[in-house]
């Protein structure tokens, strides 16, 4: 039987939160929703209506799943990703025939991660175990139980578009969805690279996926060039582009998840966990609320002050005052769900993927 070591020596993050990795605007609202008594047990029901099981048994007849026989390299991927991030189970990985370039973490009962043909063609042996740790980054911080909301809604914003007022209400929730799904992207990409701990490795993955498989032709300073002209804008006209840009999409452009997560390890926190300093998961409990909203303002306000676009410019000034109102309201809201659970005599506890 295989034993879950990896192939070569790279630092184990021994009970690490998933608190260590995830960008301050996921982590606020992940923290925010897990200390809601119960709450992740409703949206683990909500998950089945999408039939956990079905989706399985789609990808095990129609995809090549990925183990000691088949695709063992990758299936390597896999065993050492979940033994540097302390996966308690090693997920298995389908490999789907499909050119577009994709990889997904699906269900929440027995995650498992998809991995698309496109995808694997177009990575060497060190990025694809990025895009792996990416996914079990994914896994680890629970984020399919929350995405299970969005498309609902999603579904549901489809069915009632024909009603004006309630169409733009659950567009709002939507877009709002959309933007912290975006913010887990860059999470993850935290993930894969201490998973992988090979930060050439990542940038190339993120630089393949905006201009394809020819390397040579690509260049990782002018990449980081364009993200800063990008983040720089022109006028209010191309701030008001980039914001329409973003309508419908859940991933952030390739050269953002570049720039963050060169920053990421610029300022020394990939360092530091690596050498051991970092959230456990015994602690998630005891994570303020209040603190993380606190936390997410301030992260939104940093990458405004580090803009010149134009637009942003002129809410920079909202994000110190909408922290503590977020926090104060959350503390509040998080006191009257475990207190209602108190009363009720019922707790379901925290969720077992963190």
């Amino acid at each position: 039987m295989a034993t879950n070591t990896p192939d070569r020596a790279r630092v184990r993050l021994d009970d690490i939160s998933s608190r260590a990795y995830e960008h301050p605007a996921d982590r606020g609202a992940l923290v925010a929703l897990r200390s809601l008594r119960g709450f992740d047990e409703v949206f683990r029901k909500l998950s089945g209506l999408f039939n956990e099981r079905a989706l399985r048994l789609m990808f095990l007849s129609g995809a090549v799943r990925v183990g000691e026989r088949q695709f063992p390299e990758v299936h390597d991927y896999v065993r050492d990703a979940a033994y540097v991030l302390d996966l308690k189970e090693v997920p298995e990985l389908y490999i789907k025939m499909d050119p577009k370039p994709n990889a997904m973490a699906i269900g929440s009962q027995k995650p498992f991660i998809v991995m698309t043909s496109g995808l694997f063609d177009l990575l060497d042996a060190e990025e694809q175990r990025f895009v792996v740790g990416h996914e079990v980054g994914h896994i680890l911080s629970g984020h399919a139980v929350y995405r299970t909301m969005l498309l609902a809604l999603i579904n549901l914003a489809a069915r009632v578009a024909w009603i004006p007022l309630g169409y733009i209400g659950l567009r709002a929730i939507v877009a709002a969805l959309e933007e912290w799904y975006r913010k887990s992207e860059l999470s993850c990409d935290r993930a894969g690279l201490l998973a992988a701990q090979d930060p050439d490795a990542a940038k190339r993955a993120l630089m393949k996926m905006a201009g394809g498989s020819r390397l040579a032709e690509m260049n990782t300073d002018a990449f980081l060039e364009q993200a800063r002209e990008y983040d720089e804008g022109g006028d209010a006209r191309d701030s008001l582009l980039k914001l329409m840009s973003l309508i419908g999409t859940t991933h952030p452009f390739a050269v953002v998840r570049t720039a963050e997560l060169h920053r990421w390890i610029e300022d020394g926190s990939y360092r530091t966990i690596l050498a051991g300093d970092y959230p456990r998961r015994a602690t998630d409990k005891d994570a303020s609320v209040s603190e993380e909203a606190r936390s997410a303002a301030n992260s939104y306000k940093q990458s405004w002050e580090r803009s010149s676009d134009p637009l942003v410019g002129m809410v920079r000034d909202v994000a110190g005052t909408a922290a503590n109102a977020g926090g104060k309201i959350f503390d509040t809201v998080a006191e009257r769900w475990k207190g209602a659970g108190t009363r009720g005599g019922s707790d379901s506890g925290q969720s077992g993927q963190n």
